[in-house]
């Protein structure tokens, strides 16, 4: 019995035991595992694709119980990624057996099957667990320049390229940005230096010393370029490596200024303007900045702001830091610190349009948001050519620097890739261009989208999404140049002759000549061009009172112009063998560039010959009578919102432009994104243009016996003729008097 009542004693004592052992954790102090913190973090964007995913634990954890099963990392919704899982200290590493994609959201998870040393399972802990990140996007060069296959690159040229999003300026250097030439040795060419402007995300490399002429060049900007949200460069709509080839001159024609927001002497401007100067060429992004372009008032009082430039428009923006002062005058200037790409300064002082210019504030902000007016091709479009582009005409004037790939983009099946592309917004007509890297898949739906990153010139963002029309917008492919008029014409080389004399040369008259962004040329000897010197220097019998300029080369048979000493090396570059062939081959591809436009099914006359006061869709039209005259009012080209109409105008005789007397002047007005390089005007005899001097000519003239535009005398700045295209006869001459060439 005692023996029984003893073992009854102990039992309990037994348990009490066991139970106290049971609240040890209690007693010693216990942690359960936890996540403390990850890296990315939670809800964390813009996350490299190269990222390694990282958990840190509040306690040393078992590393056998640390693996690919209880560590997951998966797009959102999607399958686990393929990876390796370390764990040192008390930290797990996911390593991604490839790059994350960008611009997607991803899960990470760690599972209750992860422990510590003892056996205890993960618990819920100071960080999500899962957790949700979203990778950035990969940067790619959008636009350079000199771009890719140029040819006649100026001596003197530095090359650009503009990125689609900021990037790591320490990592844009002479290692990542090079330049090589001639193949196949691809000699590296020492650089002065290689910088970055981040407010244009535009790489520069100047050339330690001028580009040797006639040699091809290789441009190459590496992986080693990185954003400034981690990412190497990825391949883009444009080439990378590119190459060009150069002339045999440097440039030495100035930049100017060519339209100005707010326009010089506007009143009431709202407060919240910003300030735009559009330049005549592309020009240094290093060189605009707020030492360059300035706003003061009032009166010399410097405004406090941001000074941006898009390369794609060539347009410098001053943002104000707050609010303009109500009912001042203030007085914007951007000086000759300003310089192209091959180091000409701006002309300063600017006349038209003045540069400095004034405005005045009126008391009130502009808080009235931009929309989009027309798209093309049209929500629901079918059967658009596959060589299409997707255009957004805009309300209101936009700042160019937010008209970018990140806020008008394309997307096409499966899941809505994204279509590789640029981007580009003109300024005079609203229309900002979606342009793909390669021609679009046939019978496939497309979706365009321009988002709220968009933003006027006051700072308004667009109205999102867009109604009428919508915005997005879709449309499907299907046959080429369904409602766009014909295939543009191809000009080969002829495209960059701003002025052909075919084989009887060229003659200016006055000194308010120019032909910009082009060449001249003629089969004919060198002497068969009077009035004009080139961006070399090299003079073709300009007298004082006939003098032109031309921003490129002129190209004739030998023998060389005579030059002035400055300009010594026009004997041996100019009129020879070499300029004599390249001529040749622009008339060759010239009179191509004409039978194909004269094999062109024939359309309609709308007007019976008389094209005056006539509004024309794009198409092909046919003078009846043999002649085109626009002589009663201006004619004007509507593209109804399609960057890619053509205009085609078939004459198998004489182009009239224009009638006589001081109101005879008469114009090629372009309209809801017509474009001046889609204008094609095929003369069987010869054309004249506004005799009695001003207007505005649009598109490529092609003749075979004459071009006249303007007449002797017409000396006055408003006589002064605009030809936007270029002046081509492919046997007789092209006479000029005081005309501005603008060479699309």
């Amino acid at each position: 019995m005692r023996k029984l009542k003893v073992s009854k004693i102990w039992i309990p004592a037994f348990l009490l035991a066991v139970l106290a052992g049971g609240c040890g954790r209690e007693q010693t102090g216990f942690v359960a595992p936890t996540v403390i913190s990850t890296n990315p973090a939670n809800l964390a964007t813009a996350v490299p694709v190269a990222q390694v995913i990282t958990a840190t634990f509040n306690v040393a954890m078992n590393p056998t119980t640390i693996n690919t099963v209880t560590f997951t990392v998966a797009p959102t919704g999607g399958a686990a990624l393929m990876g390796t899982v370390n764990f040192s200290g008390t930290t797990a590493t996911f390593t991604p057996a490839a790059n994350l994609l960008p611009s997607t959201p991803y899960t990470a998870t760690i599972t209750t099957g992860a422990q510590d040393p003892a056996g205890n399972a993960l618990a819920p802990g100071a960080a999500p667990n899962p957790w949700t990140f979203t990778t950035g996007t990969i940067p790619t060069v959008t636009s350079t320049n000199p771009v890719n296959n140029a040819t006649l690159v100026p001596l003197n040229q530095k090359i650009t390229a503009t990125f689609s999003e900021p990037m790591n300026p320490a990592t844009i250097n002479g290692t990542t940005f090079t330049l090589t030439g001639p193949p196949p040795a691809s000699t590296p060419v020492p650089a002065l230096s290689v910088t970055y402007d981040a407010g244009s995300n535009t790489a520069i490399f100047t050339p330690a010393a001028n580009l040797t002429a006639s040699t091809v060049y290789t441009a190459t900007i590496t992986t080693g370029a990185i954003s400034a949200g981690g990412n190497a460069l990825g391949p883009g709509a444009v080439p990378n490596p590119w190459t060009f080839t150069t002339g045999t001159t440097t440039n030495t024609i100035a930049p100017t200024i060519i339209s100005t927001i707010p326009v010089n002497n506007a009143l009431n401007v709202p407060i919240n303007q910003k300030v735009f100067a559009t330049f005549s060429k592309a020009m240094n992004p290093a060189t605009i900045n707020g030492t360059t372009f300035t706003l003061t008032g009032p009166g010399t009082t410097p405004v406090a702001g941001l000074v941006t430039y898009a390369a794609g428009s060539n347009t410098a923006v001053f943002t104000p830091a707050t609010n303009l002062a109500p009912s001042i005058l203030f007085t914007a200037t951007v000086t000759s610190g300003a310089q192209d790409l091959t180091g000409n300064a701006l002309v300063v002082p600017g006349v038209a349009p003045p540069n400095p210019w004034k405005f005045t504030t009126g008391t009130t902000a502009n808080t009235t948001a931009p929309t989009i007016t027309l798209t093309n091709p049209v929500n629901g479009a079918t059967g658009v050519p596959l060589s299409a582009t997707a255009n957004a005409t805009f309300s209101e004037a936009m700042d160019p620097t937010t008209i970018t790939s990140a806020n008008f983009t394309l997307t096409g099946p499966p899941g809505a890739t994204p279509v590789t592309g640029t981007v580009s917004y003109a300024p005079a007509t609203f229309i900002a261009t979606f342009t793909p890297a390669s021609p679009l898949v046939k019978n496939t739906q497309y979706t365009a989208t321009v988002t709220n990153g968009a933003k006027d010139q006051f700072g308004n963002a667009l109205v999102v999404p867009g109604t009428t029309p919508p915005n997005p917008w879709s449309f499907t492919t299907g046959p080429p140049f369904i409602g766009a008029g014909p295939s543009p014409i191809n000009l080969r080389s002829a495209a960059r002759f701003g002025d052909f004399g075919g084989t009887a040369g060229m003659t200016n008259q006055g000194i308010n000549t120019m032909i910009n962004n082009g060449d001249i040329g003629t089969t004919a000897v060198s002497t068969g061009v009077t009035g004009f010197h080139d961006s070399a220097g090299c003079v073709y019998t300009e007298t004082p009172l006939n003098v032109g300029a031309v921003s490129g080369t002129i190209f004739t048979a030998a023998p060389p112009p005579a030059a002035p000493p400055s300009a010594a090396a026009c004997t041996t570059t100019e009129g020879n063998g070499v300029t004599a062939g390249i001529a040749l081959t622009g008339k060759n591809d010239a009179l191509t560039a004409y039978n194909s436009m004269v094999a062109l099914p024939p359309g309609p006359d709308p007007g019976a010959g008389q094209l005056g006061a006539l509004t024309l869709a794009p198409g092909v039209y046919t003078a009846a009578s043999g002649s085109f005259m626009i002589t009663g009012t201006d004619l004007t080209l509507d593209a109804q919102g399609n960057a890619n109409a053509v205009w085609v105008f078939q004459m198998s005789t004489s182009l009239t432009v224009g009638a006589a007397g001081p109101t005879g002047a008469r114009s090629v007005i372009l309209k809801n994104g017509a474009l001046a390089k889609n204008v094609f005007w095929q003369v069987g005899s010869a054309a004249t243009i506004n005799g009695a001097g001003g207007g505005t000519m649009v598109g490529t003239i092609i003749a075979q016996s004459a071009v006249t535009v303007s007449t002797q005398g017409n000396n006055l700045p408003s006589q002064i003729v605009t030809l936007n295209g270029r002046a081509i006869v492919l046997v007789g001459p092209v006479t000029i008097v005081n005309t501005v060439i603008n060479v699309p």
